[in-house]
């Protein structure tokens, strides 16, 4: 991307203290500075947020929301391109994929292929790519990715179990320990990218998106010092929501018994949709929760995104922001002080399986 990571100021570590849902520094306490929280807190109780998430691209944001996803992308004139598109779930044709598991497999799914759409598209914008990814294209690049998955946190750890068949000779004690292996591949994949100068701005796009939704969760206003003044950790990301499957295909596969190799990857990949559904359901209910156990529950996700987000910087903020506007429908925007079209439409309410959709792309 040829960008100068020199600019960044990494060594600056901000203190958040959260606030109804919300987040300011300790001098934002004392001070009395941005003091709106409380008053947008009592305006929740009156005007429940829509359902939206998003994900980070190459030099962007994608938000989606109920009906909509639009990608906006900071091109290199300076300027914000943003592309939005109507989306409607599987779900909305075939009611059995709002049955819970279910609906997680099918958010899973959908997100892949937004999410890889919108990243052709911040590409395309960025100049790294002439032109977006066909439909074969992007089925292509789908399998390679998953070929790709598959071999690093499945075929890998569970051949090289073989070597502590000195220890045990346990089935379930093997499982645990391919487990073992499968986590520590992952945390060690993140720590490698998110040391790369590239994929350093991607997550402080990343960070942008999670303060962007947390600004308008807490009622707003959507405006960059206000969005800044959130957390770049959310208990929706997708981050979190990997981790947990990592953990949850712990205790699924150990009692799996040991066949031979093939057999092994074969009913890992086999059982990776009921895990992912599972462990969406987990990761549903406890970001609906704030009773201790669903706080122990979101801690491993949470600090995990001190490798995935980084702090944005203002004009990234404003990208994000961008996006999310995109996809509000008039009435939020005027309620989140953005601009608005003379015409007002009510925001249409986000079903369960738009809802479920959309936390997949956190």
């Amino acid at each position: 991307m040829g960008w100068n990571r020199r600019n960044f100021n990494t060594s600056t570590t901000t203190k958040v203290i959260p606030c109804q849902g919300v987040y300011r520094t300790p001098e934002q306490s004392s001070t009395g500075e941005m003091e709106i929280f409380r008053e947008e807190a009592e305006r929740l109780d009156d005007k429940k947020p829509l359902m939206v998430g998003g994900q980070a691209v190459l030099e962007g944001v994608m938000m989606r929301g109920a009906g909509k996803v639009a990608t906006a992308v900071r091109v290199s004139d300076g300027h914000i391109e943003t592309e939005v598109r109507d989306v409607n779930s599987i779900a909305d044709r075939f009611p059995i994929f709002k049955l819970p598991f279910l609906r997680g497999v099918v958010a899973l799914g959908e997100s892949l292929v937004l999410g890889l759409r919108s990243l052709s598209y911040s590409a395309q914008m960025a100049g790294d790519d002439d032109e977006q990814l066909s439909d074969g294209e992007l089925a292509g690049t789908m399998l390679i990715a998953f070929a790709l998955a598959a071999v690093l946190f499945v075929a890998i750890p569970t051949w090289a179990t073989r070597f502590f068949h000195t220890l045990t000779a346990s089935p379930v004690m093997l499982n645990l320990l391919e487990g073992g292996l499968r986590l520590a591949i992952f945390l060690g994949y993140l720590l490698a990218i998110s040391r790369m100068d590239g994929i350093y701005r991607v997550f402080q796009y990343h960070g942008a998106e999670h303060k962007t939704i947390h600004a308008y969760e807490a009622g707003g206003p959507l405006t960059v010092e206000r969005v800044q003044a959130c957390s770049r950790f959310h208990p929706r990301c997708g981050t979190s929501f990997l981790l947990i499957v990592m953990l949850v295909s712990i205790f699924v596969f150990a009692f799996l018994g040991w066949p031979d190799l093939l057999t092994r990857v074969l009913s890992r990949v086999v059982l990776l949709p009921v895990v992912a559904g599972i462990s969406y359901e987990f990761i549903r209910l406890a970001a609906k929760s704030d009773n201790p156990v669903a706080q122990l529950f979101k801690a491993p996700g949470l600090c995990l995104q001190r490798l995935t987000t980084n702090p944005p910087e203002d004009e990234m903020v404003e990208v994000a922001i961008a996006s999310l506007a995109a996809v509000l429908p008039e009435e939020e925007k005027a309620r989140m002080g953005l601009p608005v079209e003379e015409k007002m439409e009510p925001a249409a309410p986000t079903s369960d399986e738009q809802a479920a959709a959309i936390t997949a792309n956190m």
